[in-house]
C-alpha cells in the first residue's frame, strides 16, 4: 500500500491505546470492508504530528490485483480527508515494507518570513539564521555512526548506528528552505534532535565541529531541542524491487 498523510489529527502512525493514529484508521476501514479483521505494517513509525508525503505499509488480502482499484477508492472514501491511499500492488508472499526498505527520507520545513499558507506545515524561523554554517555541520554528520546523542531515550533498539548518507539545507526560494536527510533507518525523534541541534549552529549557540563531539558523547541531553513535528514529512522510502 502506498499512501501519504497530513499528522496533525493523529498520535504517530503506530497503533496504540486510546488513541487515534494513521494506522488504527485504515486498519478499521481495512476490516470493515473486508468484514474480517486486517492488520497493516508501516515502513516506519513516525511520532504524533509528523507528516508522510510517502509511507508503504504491507498487508495480506485474498483480492484479485483488478480489484485493488475498487479497494483503493472504497478507503479513500472512509478514511477522511487527512491520508489518501495512493495505490495497493502485488508483491512477494515475503516482501516485509519495513526490512525490506533500504533507505528513507525526510524533509524538514523552515520560512523566514511570516506567511498564513505555511505555518501549519513549515516551522518560522528567524531570518538571521547561519544556513551556511548550518550545513557545515550537516556534513560533519553523514557516515555510518553511533547517532545515541539524537535518538529518544528508553527505545527498544537493538543499535543506534545509522548510515547517514545525506544532510543538507536546500533554499526552495527567498524565504522558504527544506532540511534533507536520507540514512538507511531512523532512531526515534532522531531527525527533530538533527534539526535542532543544527538550528543552534545557525544561532551561533554551537561551532559547527561541536557536531561531533556531540556525537562521540553518546547523551541525548548534549544535543539540541526536538523541533516541532508539523513540519517534519517522511518523503521517500526505497526498496530494492519496483512494485
Amino acid at each position: 500500500m502506498h499512501l501519504a498523510y497530513k499528522g496533525a489529527a493523529f498520535h504517530g502512525w503506530q497503533s496504540q491505546p486510546n488513541a487515534v493514529s494513521v494506522q488504527s484508521v485504515i486498519e478499521d476501514a481495512l476490516s470493515r470492508y473486508c468484514r474480517r479483521p486486517v492488520q497493516i505494517v508501516g515502513a516506519g513509525r513516525t511520532d504524533a504530528g509528523v507528516n508522510a508525503r510517502m509511507m508503504i505499509a504491507h498487508l495480506d488480502l485474498d483480492i484479485e490485483p483488478s480489484d485493488c482499484h475498487r479497494l483503493v477508492a472504497a478507503l479513500n472514501a472512509m478514511v477522511g480527508r487527512d491520508i489518501a491511499i495512493y495505490g495497493l500492488h502485488p508483491v512477494a508472499p515475503e516482501a516485509h515494507a519495513r526490512f525490506d526498505a533500504v533507505s528513507r527520507t525526510y524533509h524538514y520545513y523552515a520560512h523566514t518570513r511570516k506567511s498564513p499558507f505555511t505555518h501549519d506545515l513549515s516551522w518560522f524561523a528567524s531570518p538571521e539564521l547561519d544556513f551556511d554554517a548550518m550545513n557545515a555541520a550537516a556534513a560533519m554528520m553523514i557516515g555510518r555512526r553511533d547517532f545515541t546523542s539524537f535518538s529518544k531515550l528508553h527505545t527498544d533498539t537493538r543499535t543506534n548506528i545509522c548510515d547517514l548518507r545525506e544532510a543538507r539545507w536546500e533554499r526552495i526560494d527567498a524565504d522558504n528552505w527544506r532540511f534533507v536527510i536520507t540514512a538507511d533507518r531512523f532512531l526515534r525523534n532522531m531527525v527533530r534532535a538533527v534539526v535542532g541541534t543544527l538550528v543552534d549552529v545557525g544561532r551561533g549557540k554551537l561551532a559547527p565541529d561541536d557536531v561531533m563531539k556531540i556525537i562521540e558523547r553518546k547523551d541525548r541531553c548534549a544535543a539540541g531541542t526536538s523541533m516541532p513535528a508539523h513540519a517534519l514529512f517522511l518523503w521517500q522510502v526505497d526498496y530494492p524491487y519496483a512494485f
